[in-house]
């Protein structure tokens, strides 16, 4: 299709607790907004079975089942999220947990407070993916009270099926961004880059730097998204499954990558793993952008205002 004949289109949406948007160049409105649905219909799909929010959700039965120590088979879609988390965790030795989720029991941001040692060594006790049993399709429980959490691993997720079903379904330019995590679906349709501005950590709504990119996934970790501050410490959501308490040395994470999932849980380990985190993404050779909590910056992306 000519790119002359293409117009742009925007479509805003809430979905997985976050504003999302789709942007799309098309030929009208008519055809922008049937690949849009197609891709919001898929995004919604996804927080239906996985969300920890919805009593009715399959992460919901799958909790259910951990609380009471027993097992349950899984279907195709969710073993590969579980097979990811598995290889997550082996390549984060052990610090990328999805049973870490339960620590949250622990850390209520919205009261302001610091928890007490002994809730978190209590939680701590539930929190191991190495002490679950897992292949596939029998997905098992030895030990009662533990609890499953694929935040780290489902938006992102859901940002690439979005840009392929919007790319099957005809899309040749556009953006999936879902509460920041992005996936393009190819270069504008001049050519030129698309331009992706990674938030200031420490400066809310304001650019720290801009990405010139023509294709990939950009997607972001930071101690600001959700976090309290008790006698000037910061204490943020990303939270170290072996300690049970924040991390603290970095303030964000950006990583740029083929995949947005890849891209995400790779600036999550980063954070995770605190001072070698920008040494363990330069070894994966991922293209990346951090700032610590002191304001230092660096990384491999070099950007242009």
């Amino acid at each position: 299709m000519n790119p002359i004949n293409l117009k742009y289109f925007r479509f805003n949406f809430k979905a997985m607790g976050t504003p999302c948007e789709i942007q799309l160049f098309a030929k009208s409105h008519t055809s922008a907004k049937r690949i849009a649905e197609i891709a919001i219909a898929d995004v919604r799909r996804l927080e239906a079975r996985y969300s920890r929010y919805r009593s009715d959700s399959l992460l919901s039965k799958i909790n259910k089942v951990a609380a009471s120590g027993g097992e349950i088979s899984v279907d195709a879609e969710t073993a590969g999220l579980l097979n990811y988390a598995a290889t997550c965790h082996e390549q984060s030795a052990g610090l990328f947990d999805i049973s870490s989720g339960i620590l949250r029991q622990a850390w209520q941001f919205a009261e302001g407070q610091l928890p007490d040692q002994t809730q978190i060594e209590g939680l701590l006790e539930k929190v191991g993916w190495h002490k679950l049993y897992w292949e596939a399709p029998l997905l098992a429980f030895p030990i009662a009270g533990m609890e499953l959490d694929f935040g780290g691993i489902v938006k992102e997720y859901a940002v690439d099926r979005a840009a392929a079903l919007c790319l099957n379904a005809g899309a040749r330019h556009g953006i999936i961004n879902l509460g920041g995590d992005i996936k393009l679906i190819g270069p504008r349709p001049d050519g030129n880059p698309w331009r992706v501005g990674i938030a200031h950590p420490r400066q809310p709504g304001s650019v720290l730097e801009t990405l010139l990119l023509n294709q990939g996934a950009v997607a972001s970790s930071g101690d600001y998204e959700r976090c309290i501050v008790v006698e000037g410490v910061r204490y943020g959501h990303v939270l170290n499954p072996k300690t049970g308490w924040p991390v603290r040395h970095l303030a964000s994470v950006s990583v740029v990558g083929d995949l947005c999932v890849v891209a995400g849980s790779a600036s999550t380990i980063a954070m995770l793993k605190e001072e070698e985190g920008p040494a363990w993404l330069e070894a994966m050779g991922l293209p990346h952008l951090w700032v610590d909590v002191h304001g230092n910056s660096g990384g491999s992306l070099i950007a242009t205002r």
